[in-house]
């Protein structure tokens, strides 16, 4: 589907955001392991959620989870834990060139049994379930908060594990975001006795135990709610109101609300998780925009195109895992801004842009890369120029109401 994509002057609306993608992702699987868990309440948010109720619902011995990175990480560890259930995980061609060998690892170290059948290291998998042993287990903390979280999930009821990631826990609030949820569900996650934050090395102790069949209140997405902010910041005389927000929220993209104070983005937390938006006018934007983004890697296409748009050079940096997401990030964003005469330079770990445009004359067509957060941050384009966006149905991955809500915005 290509969709063109035309944005008013002036944004004045009510917007009922998703849920947490990331949440419902976790709860899914931690009811799947949960003794008498209500699965009932597995309401799908989005494509990717679905693929993770149809996977733990189905008794097929090969699942496809087509482009679903998190189904994929997340089920490598639930499969290789249900004794006597062989399966095949499968996906896109894209996912085949996504790792997962350090989460494999971990698991065989466990005593799991999974078997490559394409490239090491890389899906497809051949998982035969067995009775996995917990210990003591020690993985690089710098690859994908994915296998962390995967490994705590299933690790209490295999006996737990003494978890010590070492170096930089990349994408940290996502690990944060598991444990919480397993500590509502009675898993007293710990944490080292020498702190949470090692100079080299962090410990994450998960003791042994059943996860308690509570219901969990699951937020609305903060990623999703990026995309309204940045708008926001893009169409000053915006009135915008989300919910459901929370203030204290676990989802660690909730620092979109300080990313954009300095791009007069005003947030107001009203009761019954609704966040209204509305644009500082004393603001004045930012000579040079820096910031690390190693905790929050999907608000990079987001802020990168809004800062492009409003011509404010900037460096963001901790973004190196953006090269094995659903599109390699950082070329992907070079190449489309390219086309809209914005000139970012691209490092290993950074993403740079010194301010500089060039004008570019009638319509322009952008392709999302069969990569959800790209569609949505691409769109943003349209507040400045004429565009058309390739492959828009992908938004479905995690914002099935994007377009609907932003083109009657």
């Amino acid at each position: 589907m290509d969709c063109k994509v035309e944005i008013p002057s002036e944004i004045d609306k009510d917007v009922a955001l998703p849920l947490s993608k990331s949440i419902v992702a976790r709860v899914l699987i931690i009811n799947a392991l949960t003794r008498g868990a209500d699965q009932s309440a597995n309401v799908p948010c989005c494509d990717d959620s679905e693929v993770l109720i149809d996977a733990l619902a189905s008794n097929d011995d090969r699942i496809d989870v087509g482009a679903a990175g998190t189904a994929m990480r997340f089920l490598t560890a639930y499969f290789a834990c249900q004794e006597g259930r062989t399966v095949t995980l499968d996906g896109t061609d894209r996912m085949r060139h996504r790792p997962i060998g350090p989460l494999v690892d971990a698991l065989r170290q466990m005593g799991a049994s999974i078997e490559y059948l394409g490239n090491y290291g890389y899906p497809p998998l051949k998982i035969e379930g067995s009775k996995l042993h917990g210990g003591a287990l020690t993985m690089r903390g710098d690859v994908s908060s994915q296998f962390v979280s995967a490994l705590l999930m299933i690790s209490p009821v295999v006996g737990g594990i003494t978890l010590t990631l070492e170096g930089e826990i990349v994408s940290r609030p996502y690990v944060d975001m598991t444990i919480s949820l397993m500590r509502r569900r009675g898993i007293e996650v710990r944490f080292g006795s020498m702190g949470t934050r090692l100079a080299s090395s962090t410990t994450i102790i998960v003791p042994a135990g059943h996860y308690v069949p509570i219901p969990i209140n699951i937020e609305g997405d903060w990623s999703a709610a990026s995309y309204w902010f940045a708008l926001t910041a893009l169409l000053p005389q915006s009135h915008i109101s989300l919910s459901p927000l929370h203030q204290d929220s676990i989802q660690g993209d909730s620092a979109i609300v300080e990313m954009m104070a300095p791009l007069g983005v005003a947030t107001r937390f009203l009761e019954d998780n609704k966040v209204v938006l509305s644009s500082d006018e004393e603001n004045l934007l930012p000579a040079f925009y820096e910031r690390d983004m190693a905790a929050t890697p999907d608000l990079v296409p987001t802020l990168a195109v809004t800062l492009c748009l409003l011509r404010v050079p900037f460096s963001l940096t901790g973004v190196a895992t953006l090269r094995i997401k659903e599109s390699d990030r950082l070329e992907a964003l070079r190449e489309e801004l390219a086309k809209l005469g914005y000139g970012i330079d691209v490092c290993d770990n950074s993403l740079s842009y010194n301010g500089n445009y060039h004008e570019i004359d009638g319509e322009v067509t952008l392709y999302s890369h069969d990569d959800h957060r790209l569609a949505m941050a691409l769109s943003l384009g349209a507040t400045r120029h004429k565009i058309v966006i390739k492959n828009a149905e992908v938004v479905s991955k995690s914002y099935p109401g994007w377009w609907e809500q932003l083109i009657n915005a």
